[in-house]
């Protein structure tokens, strides 16, 4: 299957749904099998001791799936999330961003299920791991597009 939205239209697709935090999410890479984005760190990314926060690496791994959905299947903006996994491996270092990659393991007509690795930027060793699953609201529905 060949995606729907390439790299350039699923970032503004992607600005356009979530306006208030599309500046926080950047898509780096984009394949047919897979999505790299990087959580740009903020002060607001932050919890006491200085490393990012567990909401602000669940919301990273949970827009990547959303955005591998998004570009696969097109604009969907009403997909959802139904069900999460998250293991978090080690302190990530708050002094740098979050880099996510997802893989879709299945992306079906009602259901995807995507699995996400986070790292810090520049290690090799994932601070943590997601699994996601995403229902996607039936085509022509109204509940399908928007935009």
């Amino acid at each position: 299957m060949s995606l729907a939205l390439n790299k350039e239209e699923l970032t503004a697709y992607l600005a356009q749904v979530f306006p208030q935090v599309h500046k926080d999410f950047v898509v780096e890479d984009l394949t047919e099998d897979t999505i790299t984005m990087r959580l740009v760190v903020a002060n607001r990314h932050l919890r006491p001791g200085g490393t990012v926060s567990g909401p602000s690496m669940f919301g990273l791994a949970d827009v990547c799936v959303y955005a591998m959905v998004l570009a696969r299947k097109g604009r969907q903006s009403l997909a959802v999330t139904t069900s999460s996994s998250m293991d978090f491996l080690r302190k990530p270092d708050g002094a740098t961003d979050m880099i996510a990659q997802c893989r879709l393991l299945k992306l079906g007509r009602s259901l995807a299920v995507g699995d996400v690795l986070i790292y810090s930027d520049g290690s090799d060793k994932p601070v943590a791991r997601a699994s996601m699953t995403y229902s996607i609201p039936p085509a022509g529905s109204a509940a399908a597009t928007f935009g």
